[in-house]
């Protein structure tokens, strides 16, 4: 059974792919390495087959902002060896989600068109959990339906199957209003 993950977005990162006109493609490749910034994707527990979720927390508003299917997380520095021709390309064209320091690069089907204009419902804010071997938590620092600050959603996080659910359904209605 597939898992899907949440990696939350820095502001920055998202107001320089919205400058570079990002928005609207659908990703192919993420980075991932060993600081908070950019954190591991293999030490989440990512693996082929399962989702992520890339999120945004802005002006007390949860925006999913895309998702992609995994289909492999190389090593960065052994990816020009182990990439089939096709995907090089990929890494330089996805350039802006490389910033830091990077160990690994994750390939993946495209994904959901990105998109920086759709706030999750306050509602279905509440709703979201997250699952760890230690149980299921709820979002930390939501009330009234607002994400009050974004600590909880640092890093990479295994979504429970609803939750999932819900951001899947959110990105897809807001595809199909676009």
């Amino acid at each position: 059974m597939s898992n899907s993950y949440t990696v939350l977005w820095t502001n920055d990162l998202c107001r320089e792919l919205i400058r570079g006109g990002f928005a609207g493609q659908r990703p192919t490749v993420l980075f991932g390495g060993p600081h908070q910034s950019r954190p591991s994707f293999r030490r989440a527990g990512v693996a082929a087959g399962d989702r992520v979720f890339a999120v945004r927390a802005w002006r007390a508003a949860l925006y999913p902002v895309c998702a992609m299917e995994v289909r492999q997380i190389v090593d960065y520095d052994r990816a020009g060896a182990e990439l089939a021709d096709e995907d090089y390309p990929r890494l330089t064209h996805w350039r802006p989600l490389k910033s830091g320091c990077i160990s690994e690069v994750v390939i993946g089907a495209p994904g959901t068109p990105i998109r920086f204009d759709a706030p999750l419902p306050g509602d279905c804010l509440e709703q979201l959990t997250f699952r760890s071997r230690r149980g299921e938590r709820k979002l930390k620092y939501v009330e009234d339906g607002r994400l009050l600050r974004a600590l909880s959603l640092q890093g990479i996080y295994r979504l429970a199957p609803d939750s999932a659910d819900i951001l899947a359904r959110h990105l897809t209605d807001q595809a199909a209003e676009a």
